[in-house]
């Protein structure tokens, strides 16, 4: 089974690049080898209560973590060449690329898949295809549902299940 990343942001307010929480699950030979979590600063430091209802996430929860640039560079070389996973893929794809654009750094052009989708596609009498009744339909259980590492977790869980139960290999052929 290819190697992949699966991948989830929270942000703190309406703004892109207001990443606060940053959730990655290396998934290797269909298993889960490593998980990376972390709060991430932003700047400026506002929550809108919206955001802090959905994840739980406040203005004193990120105040003495890193800044995007410095969490992220923890992550670039676990996640480097590998293709990337997230629910509503390009959701996360646009917070990632307001991130690098906020902080001035250039994109390095990652390759996304989307669980949504794949869902949509594979199991498309569900009533819904959020997360949460996606990853219950796969047999598994999201307990801590938006927080960025159970999330990643989750989708990772969705595509080894997907790639499993259709005989494939590569993230191409789902």
């Amino acid at each position: 089974m290819e190697k992949f990343a699966a991948i989830d942001f929270e942000r703190a307010n309406g703004k892109q690049s207001s990443i606060c929480s940053i959730g990655v699950a290396i998934v290797e030979n269909g298993e889960i080898t490593d998980r990376f979590y972390s709060l991430v600063r932003l700047a400026p430091s506002y929550y809108l209560r919206k955001t802090t209802a959905i994840h739980g996430l406040k203005r004193m929860d990120t105040m003495e973590a890193l800044p995007f640039p410095d969490v992220w560079s923890m992550v670039t070389p676990k996640i480097e060449g590998l293709p990337l996973v997230a629910h509503n893929s390009s959701a996360d794809e646009e917070l990632l690329k307001a991130a690098y654009q906020e902080y001035s750094l250039a994109y390095p052009d990652y390759r996304f898949y989307c669980t949504l989708e794949f869902s949509c596609k594979y199991y498309p009498a569900l009533p819904n295809h959020k997360l949460d009744t996606v990853v219950a339909y796969c047999g598994y259980e999201l307990a801590n549902h938006h927080h960025a590492l159970a999330d990643a977790e989750a989708c990772a869980r969705v595509v080894i299940k997907l790639m499993q139960e259709n005989g494939v290999t590569r993230l191409n052929d789902l």
